[in-house]
């Protein structure tokens, strides 16, 4: 099992994977692209297992790197820091913020295929991208908890996928393997695994602050093994170049 864990992106999913990796008792390096003394707060706040480094420090020293920045940035990702260690993709793609990619429009690749072709060294798997980060924190468990979730998972390697796997128990989390990086579309944006399923349904008619104290607010809906599997498997493949984000 990993014992640290190295966070290449520190915003609000790579936040929650932190705070949950700490509580879990792993150690914990945070990057991002402006650099460790921007982030100061929130190393003090995750206490002594958590250091702030650059991110090909944070590939170094890392048993298990995860990858949290936008799609738009993942050709800076160290590809020679991560060679031969499991990278965690949570990445997903959104044109209006990302701008436009060819393949990614036109259906040839998955985002995490081409992540994985810019990390070719590297065994890149797909998890943690389809629940917003709070959800993503208030619902982990236990393992024998009976309100325990889900997350799907998709990756080309069958050892890298058991090695996050593993890493998902230790957070909080059951992960459903549903299949490899071409796979990886079924849990996108846009599909029915995608965020809802994990978020209790907003009430009409709130306005911009009710809408947020919301968000911030209202419990996560467990999602068990069963039901991330029936969601994944009745999704629908559409151009990645439609996705929108929803919450999160």
């Amino acid at each position: 099992m990993a014992k640290t864990l190295g966070l290449i992106g520190s915003g609000m999913i790579g936040s929650a994977l932190a705070r949950l990796a700490v509580s879990a008792g792993l150690e914990v390096v945070v990057s991002n692209s402006r650099g460790p003394e921007t982030l100061a707060d929130l190393v003090a706040e995750l206490g002594e297992h958590a250091r702030a480094a650059t991110p090909a420090e944070a590939a170094w020293a890392a048993d298990l790197v995860v990858a949290t920045v936008p799609l738009a940035g993942y050709e800076r990702l160290p590809a020679a820091g991560l060679a031969g260690k499991t990278v965690i993709d949570t990445m997903n793609y959104y044109p209006e913020r990302d701008g436009r990619i060819a393949e990614l429009d036109a259906g040839t690749l998955t985002s995490s295929a081409l992540v994985q072709r810019h990390l070719a060294e590297s065994q890149v798997v797909k998890a943690f991208n389809n629940v917003d980060f709070r959800r993503l924190f208030l619902l982990a468990r236990p393992a024998d908890a009976p309100d325990r979730s889900s997350l799907p998972i998709a990756g080309d390697d069958r050892a890298a996928k058991a090695q996050v796997a593993r890493l998902l128990d230790t957070l909080g989390y059951d992960a459903v393997d549903i299949g490899t990086l071409a796979d990886s579309w079924r849990s996108e944006p846009g599909t029915p695994v995608y965020v809802q399923p994990y978020i209790a349904t907003r009430p009409k008619e709130m306005d911009q602050e009710e809408t947020q104290r919301w968000f911030f607010e209202t419990p996560g809906v467990p999602v068990p093994a069963g039901q991330v599997k029936e969601l994944t498997d009745m999704a629908v493949r559409r151009s990645a170049g439609d996705a929108r984000a929803t919450l999160g």
